[in-house]
């Protein structure tokens, strides 16, 4: 018997192995993990199958497994036949694919077991223990143990920005404290589940339309204006998955929706709810991944990668904002997690449920085609009101730090009211160029095609393509001059603008830089419920997702910026981002307005997306696609190379292109061309583009490419990737 054995390579085919001693047929289930030797190294594979005939290699020359850890496999058999589809699909080699289905510890063999989590608890003593004044941190963690029954989670002390240790430490020394672990279990018996919200009349018939799919494939698109009450019908679905004994799946675009939403989900159900994203440490993330793979977590609550997450009694998938670009993996294995997600519940035989406000033009073609059922929320839940547009022509004006007078008065006028005021500028720092105003020298990345950017709060310049970083110049290298000047507008300066502008409101920025410590974003959504901050300034973080009652006031300051682009996806993303934004406007009981800053108030798009809604900006856009073929209305494939100088990039590629001709195939390629940010990180990079009206004869073409790439003498000189369906051609 030999074994069939994927490893986490990037090679495209398994390799064989001889079993461990004593290991019979019973004992093997495709998908389980086997520790193999490769090359010098001990790995972890995944048994894809076994031959009993043997293999092609001499069996003097084939190697013994070390072990089989998985008995049974971690990994359904449906599961492993929808890995089996991405690696075929996205042309990914399969060990890569597979492994990107578990845990970073998993991976490293570690047993499928889960170590429980350490609270720190109160001993019997501590119970009636004071620890006295002048020991405040002791106090303070006695206190909220004994409004915790279970102990506090070391996570949730980690979390914290001051030293519990220490505290920690003398309250075990004198007995009043211990660390314990603490098996998980459902919620705490005087805790109960928040009732339901009624469901106006188009909730109800898109709640009763998933539900009557339920224990069967069914795909839909719900498309709801911002506070239309998507949530509320997601949680009254995955209620009804409860009742019926299964597990529900929810992914979300980015971890900083998390919070607010897992918030809200444990205030309706009193069950174990696992979470699953890049912002948990690796035990965190293997206890989550075990529990919904086990049974013992109904509720998923995840990014991108929670998607291939096994659940033991699988009931439904959500995808929430379905439209984001987030979803869609940009490195290594490039799979989009909205269509891996359509292709597993359509194995398990569930139903899916995208929902967005925007929804991307691919999904909104389904629709039209029937392999989506479109299910409208039109209107806001309860009294609100969609939020009024307001189109401010600031050419000719002069701005204050990219604020308008116009722009000026609302805010003044909305913090009067005791309101608050959302400030969107998708760009984060101080400003994106500085400028020596005598010579015209502009400080540049040596290493990629891109400005530095000024972020004044640490005094230095800093690439955000490549990460370098170097500190503010006080005099210009070209010429000495000490005239350097900040050009343009970031988060930073608009923070400065603001506290100088209205001095003694308290504001709050939220963007990557300022939420980089753990909870750090869980605390500012906080001070924005609570009402610490008036004044709210925000990127793409703040612009979806988020329920702020007492923001009345949204102001897009720079949304020319996606007006002119030569990328053809720009538009649809410049659209979806205002209405994201704006519907953070007006979602209580008081009336919401929405400014746009433009130097193109005659904007066709600014004008149809005002005037018309999304639904008419996706009708005309859709219309234009298929006029151009473009997606939805054709497939692409992109080829990247990238070399330290630009011919070898190019050379591979033209070798390629040259290949891809020999074959006779109609697909369109296009390129090499050099890729919109032609150096990054000190490589040149370049692209093929390859595009059919039908998948079978790009994926047919691909695949012959693949199998002569790895023989070209031009990969010595070149690193290459392919990306499948790309969203990105940056």
């Amino acid at each position: 018997m030999i074994l069939k054995v994927a490893v986490p390579v990037p090679l495209r085919h398994s390799f064989d192995y001889l079993p461990p001693e004593n290991t019979s047929p019973e004992d093997l289930q495709v998908g389980a993990r086997v520790l193999v030797p490769f090359g010098r190294r001990q790995v972890v594979g995944f048994l894809v199958g076994w031959d009993e005939d043997g293999s092609d290699i001499p069996r003097a020359r084939l190697k013994t497994a070390l072990a089989v850890l998985d008995r049974p496999a971690l990994l359904s058999p449906d599961d492993w036949e929808v890995l089996l589809w991405a690696s075929r699909y996205y042309h990914h080699p399969l060990g890569e694919t597979v492994a990107s289905a578990f845990p970073v510890l998993l991976r490293q063999g570690r047993p499928a077991s889960r170590d429980l989590p350490q609270h720190l608890c109160l001993t019997e003593e501590g119970r009636r223990a004071e620890a006295g004044k002048r020991a405040a941190r002791q106090t303070l963690l006695l206190d909220w143990m004994r409004q915790q029954e279970s102990g506090i989670p070391l996570a949730e002390l980690n979390a914290l920005d001051w030293d519990w240790r220490a505290p920690a430490r003398a309250l075990i020394q004198r007995g009043w404290a211990s660390i314990v672990e603490v098996a998980p279990t459902g919620e705490s018996p005087e805790r109960t589940s928040e009732p339901a919200l009624h469901l106006n009349a188009e909730q109800a018939s898109a709640f009763d339309a998933v539900a009557a799919a339920l224990g069967s494939y069914a795909a839909f698109l719900l498309e709801g204006v911002t506070g239309s009450g998507k949530t509320e019908v997601y949680l009254q679905l995955v209620s009804a998955v409860l009742e019926r004994g299964g597990q529900a799946m929810l992914l979300l675009p980015e971890i900083g929706l998390t919070p607010q939403l897992l918030e809200r989900f444990r205030r309706r159900f009193a069950v174990p709810i696992a979470v699953f994203h890049s912002g948990l440490n690796e035990p965190e993330r293997l206890r989550a991944w075990l529990s919904v793979q086990s049974g013992e977590s109904p509720i998923l609550i995840g990014a991108r990668s929670a998607v291939f997450t096994p659940m033991a009694r699988p009931g439904l998938i959500i995808l929430d904002e379905e439209h984001d670009t987030s979803f869609k993996q940009q490195e290594g294995f490039r799979f989009s997690a909205r269509d891996v997600a359509v292709m597993r519940a359509r194995r398990l035989g569930i139903p899916i449920l995208l929902g967005s406000a925007t929804p991307s033009l691919e999904s909104l073609n389904n629709a039209h085609a029937g392999r989506y059922r479109h299910l409208r929320l039109l209107r806001r839940a309860g009294e609100a009101q969609p939020p009024v547009f307001r189109l401010v022509d600031i050419r000719a004006q002069k701005l204050k730090e990219g604020l308008s007078r116009p722009l000026i008065d609302a805010i003044e006028d909305t913090l009067a009211r005791d309101e608050q005021v959302l400030l969107f500028i998708n760009r984060r720092g101080f400003a994106p160029t500085v400028i020596c105003h005598a010579c015209g020298w502009v400080a540049g990345c040596r290493r990629c095609d891109a400005r530095l950017v000024l972020h004044a709060g640490d005094e230095k310049l800093c690439c955000h393509h490549c990460g370098h970083e170097q500190p503010r110049p006080r005099a210009c290298p070209a010429c000495g001059a000490s005239d350097l000047r900040p050009l343009g507008l970031g988060t930073e300066r608009l923070e400065r603008a603001l506290a100088q502008q209205f001095p003694g409101v308290p504001a709050l920025r939220i963007d990557r830089d300022s939420t980089r410590r753990k909870g750090s974003l869980e605390d500012m959504l906080e001070d924005i419920h609570q009402r610490r901050a008036n004044i709210l300034i925000g990127t793409q973080m703040l612009a979806k997702g988020h329920h702020f009652p007492h923001v009345t006031l949204v102001a897009i300051l720079d949304v020319d910026a996606g007006l002119y682009s030569s990328d053809f996806r720009a538009g649809e993303r410049t659209a979806q981002m205002i209405l994201q934004v704006a519907g953070r406007a007006g979602r209580a009981e008081r009336p919401g307005s929405v400014i746009l800053q433009t130097r193109h108030p005659q904007h066709p798009l600014l004008l149809r997306l005002i005037r018309q809604g999304y639904p008419g900006f996706a009708e005309a856009a859709l219309s234009e696609r298929q006029a151009a073929a473009l997606p939805p209305f054709s497939h692409q494939a992109l080829f990247r190379a990238e070399a330290t100088g630009e011919p070898a990039a190019r050379s591979l590629l033209e070798r390629l292109r040259a290949i891809a001709a020999e074959t006779g195939s109609d697909v369109t390629l296009l390129g090499p061309a050099p890729a919109p940010l032609p150096r990054k990180a000190g490589r040149h990079r370049c692209q093929l583009l390859l595009q059919h009206d039908a998948r079978a004869p790009l994926h047919r073409l691909l695949g012959h490419l693949l199998d002569r790439i790895d023989t070209l003498p031009e990969t010595k000189q070149a690193r290459w990737s392919l990306d499948v369906d790309p969203l990105d051609l940056y």
